[in-house]
């Protein structure tokens, strides 16, 4: 046995977003499905020769993905929904029937080598894409399923359904054929896979109420095929990924997993079980005594697991220890992270394999593309690419300690490192002492809500339901243009302003043509609602190549944050004034809200996040103030990541909750009661934070509710939240135009519990991704929606009975 390296999984998307530019190009029927699966073919086989020119051992297979590798999974297992299957019969509705299982028709008595040559014909790539999207360029349009934040990140994936009674089969190959096409190639692989309780435990029931835990005795035979189907391929190990271990488990799940990997074992077949995120905890003893050859753990998030998982791991088992960040970007201290892989070492010898803490899917791809960092920002970070470099480094460290290029290497991290830590940039004194001047009162408004709601309601004269928008409007092919030609100098600045005050004049009259209450500018002049803001602050870093995914196709380049962050200069308030001067109408300020400043940058790792998040809360409030005294009424500071950053543990969960409720309200609170805040989340689970959000205090609320057929309501219902609040009622990320009577429906819904005048009309998230003939033809409708529901509103039994039915 010798000591070994491997990866979790690399960043799918290329360099230069090739699989992002061919998904779209393939969508809007520029490309067929042979030359997308070609640019896929060709991505992968450079991110795996790129991992074992770098020396890794062993090579991750399954980590590649056409939208999401949970969906991916769901395929495999044949868990694909009726309406979006090949012979679904279906067309755009609100209704999610009691769907069973694709292939569920199939008899549990075939031989997976059988089904490893009959994959199932109702599912192939435009499946995927219906499921993601609700359309593909064939089949029929229907429901596009929920989406959801994985774990403590900005990835979403693909919430898998779930139905009573309903069996699964192996039904799609990809992981399969991938896993045989690097084999071919000369690679040492490990496929990666979700495993089934994680896999079950992120899913939701659909149709008849029932416990999904119950489907387990029948997920486990279509695992046991895709394990042999794996082997078949040539595959001897194979990751299976149980990161629901690192989360407070019930008990019934905790003691699940070892008569789930009693069954799970394969004669030919080793299992690497792998962890990430956050510590085992009370679950490390159940992880330790799992009847599997190896286990992974994060030793970034949660160093001090690692000898106390020594002290319980059995003397056969071999234990994966990852040092290397696979969240962030800052580059390895070597000499730390050599430090516990020594002490590893020496307990357990060459049983250790060193790893990224998680997959790399998370991290841009390479860092020597950037060439306009500045070069002492640049020396400090690692991409995808240096990130394996740094794991194949530090077993050369340990098994040949005297080789010079790993010994240069060494040298150059700790000169990295003690630069940083003295860098004149990272600090800045003003800054600092503005933090410590903090009272209560800048996070408290001057009075409650239902005094402030009063006076802004006779300020703005809103009719009942009030439509508006989340903030931004489709980003056309001329906006981009006139973006990059001004940066490359091909036109000055006149020019561009110019540009973009017809962009801003153009979408008030649209949207005063479609009749919308409060009106937005569109941010045309926006890249991004968090490198936007970013570019302007002090303390913030760019990059040109940092690509990361979000979901799908959707892809960011999240700023660097390496320093002090503080406030310059105004941002948004000239686009603002203009816009406001345009119409008569309110139109909202938009501003990114400290939170998700923080959690959708690369965050500096050398100061508690509190610090920073409240640095940026104090550079937001003064952009807040500033925008109220140019006229704005309205102002939105958006927030979808604070449920994102949630701590994965309930006790670690108030702290973090007390200062992201604090920042948000230090950027709020310096305005007058007449002005109205708002703010915006999406695609987040709310019941276990729903107190936190009414602390917030903001006078309107906009969410996500569309995908989800309104489930995210049940929180503030149950919880009675206190101010106003605005449903989504269409899905933005889907190009399918939805129907006025679905609208209304999920409006009615909502009045059962929310009183009808704190209700708004609005879509689930902005409108930056879609094209304007679908967005006209949307908010035409939501607005029509609006006006029945106006209609009715005298007649207050029809809004709170509770009998309304859902559908129409």
């Amino acid at each position: 046995m010798t000591l070994t390296t491997h990866n979790l999984g690399f960043p799918r998307i290329g360099g230069d977003r090739e699989l992002k530019k061919a998904q779209e190009a393939y969508w809007r029927g520029e490309i067929d499905q042979t030359q997308l699966e070609q640019v896929g073919r060709e991505l992968r086989r450079a991110h795996w020769q790129l991992q074992a020119d770098a020396g890794v051992d062993l090579i991750p297979t399954g980590d590649f993905a056409w939208y999401d590798q949970v969906l991916t999974l769901s395929a495999t297992l044949g868990n694909i929904p009726a309406r979006h299957r090949n012979n679904a019969m279906a067309t755009v509705a609100p209704q999610k029937q009691d769907d069973q299982a694709c292939c569920a028709h199939h008899s549990n008595a075939h031989e997976p080598s059988e089904w490893a040559s009959a994959p199932c014909k109702d599912i192939d790539l435009d499946t995927l894409f219906r499921v993601a999207r609700g359309r593909a360029p064939t089949g029929q349009a229907t429901t596009a399923s929920d989406m959801t934040k994985w774990f403590d990140t900005n990835y979403h994936y693909l919430v898998p359904e779930f139905h009573a009674g309903q069996t699964f089969q192996l039904s799609w190959r990809q992981i399969i054929d991938e896993t045989a096409e690097a084999i071919a190639l000369g690679h040492k692989v490990k496929p990666v896979i979700l495993g089934p309780l994680s896999y079950l435990f992120l899913g939701k029931e659909k149709g008849a109420a029932f416990d999904r835990f119950d489907l387990l005795d029948n997920l486990l035979p279509a695992y046991q095929q895709l394990l042999t189907a794996l082997s078949q391929a040539g595959a001897s190990w194979v990751q299976i990924d149980e990161p629901i271990l690192v989360l407070d488990l019930p008990e019934k799940w905790q003691r699940a997993f070892e008569p789930v990997y009693n069954r799970l074992q394969h004669s030919k077949l080793k299992v690497l079980l792998a962890t990430y995120f956050g510590t085992l905890g009370d679950n490390l003893p159940i992880a330790a005594n799992l009847p599997v050859a190896g286990l992974h753990i994060d030793a970034v998030r949660a160093p001090e697991q690692v000898l106390t998982l020594i002290d319980h791991l059995q003397d056969h088992k071999i234990l994966s220890i990852g040092v290397v960040d696979g969240r962030n970007i800052w580059r390895n201290d070597l000499e730390k992270s050599l430090t516990l892989l020594k002490q590893a070492r020496e307990r357990i010898g060459d049983r250790l394999w060193v790893a990224p803490s998680c997959s790399l899917l998370h991290s841009p791809v390479n860092v020597e593309r950037e060439e306009k960092l500045p070069e002492d920002i640049k020396s400090w970070l690692a991409f995808a690419k240096q990130k394996v470099q740094e794991v194949v480094t530090l077993k050369t460290l340990l098994t040949n300690p005297e080789d010079a290029t790993a010994q240069a290497a060494l040298e150059d991290s700790s000169a990295a490192a003690q630069a940083r830590l003295s860098s004149k940039k990272i600090h800045n004194t003003e800054v600092q002492a503005r933090l410590q001047a903090i009272t209560p009162d800048h996070a408290r408004r001057d009075s409650i809500f239902a005094l402030r709601i009063a006076k802004q309601q006779a300020l703005l004269q809103l009719p009942p339901f009030p439509t508006t928008t989340i903030g931004s409007f489709p980003q056309t092919d001329h906006i981009r243009q006139t973006r990059s030609e001004f940066k490359q100098g091909k036109i000055n600045a006149v020019e561009y302003e110019n540009r973009i005050r017809q962009e801003i004049a153009d979408c008030i009259a649209k949207q005063e043509q479609l009749g919308i209450d409060v009106l937005v500018h569109g941010e045309a002049e926006r890249n991004d609602m968090v490198e936007y803001f970013g570019e302007q602050l002090n303390g913030y870093a760019f990059t040109q190549y940092g690509w990361v995914q979000s979901y799908g196709s959707r892809c960011v380049k999240p700023p660097i944050i390496y320093g002090d962050v503080s406030r310059p200069a105004p941002i948004t308030v000239s686009w603002a004034r203009y816009a406001q001067s345009l119409s008569k109408k309110p139109v909202k300020g938009m501003l990114t809200g400290p939170i998700t400043m923080l959690f959708w940058s690369f965050v500096r790792d050398d100061q508690p996040r509190e610090t920073t998040a409240l640095q940026i809360a104090l550079a937001l409030s003064d952009e807040v103030v500033d925008l109220e005294s140019a006229g704005i009424q309205v102002i939105q500071i958006d927030e979808p990541a604070i449920r994102e950053g949630l701590p994965l543990r309930e006790k670690d969960r108030k702290e973090y909750l007390d200062w992201a409720v604090k920042a948000f309200r230090i950027t709020a609170s310096g305005v007058q009661d007449e002005t109205q805040i708002h703010t915006h989340m999406c695609y987040s689970e709310f019941n276990d934070i729903i107190k936190a959000i009414a602390d917030l205090d903001a006078d309107v609320i906009t969410i996500e509710t569309s995908r989800s057929d309104g489930e995210l309501l049940q929180a503030f219902e149950q919880f009675n939240y206190p101010n106003d609040i605005g449903p989504g009622v269409y899905d933005i990320h889907s190009p399918n135009v939805p129907e006025v009577q679905t609208m209304v429906n999920l409006l009615k819904r909502a009045a059962r519990e929310i009183p009808a005048e704190r209700l708004w009309v609005n879509p689930d998230c902005g409108l930056k991704t879609r094209r304007w003939p679908e967005t006209e033809a949307a908010l035409a409708r939501m607005v029509e929606a609006a006006k029945i529901l106006r209609a009715q509103v005298a007649n207050a039994a029809v809004l709170t009975n509770k009998e309304v039915p859902l559908e129409a």
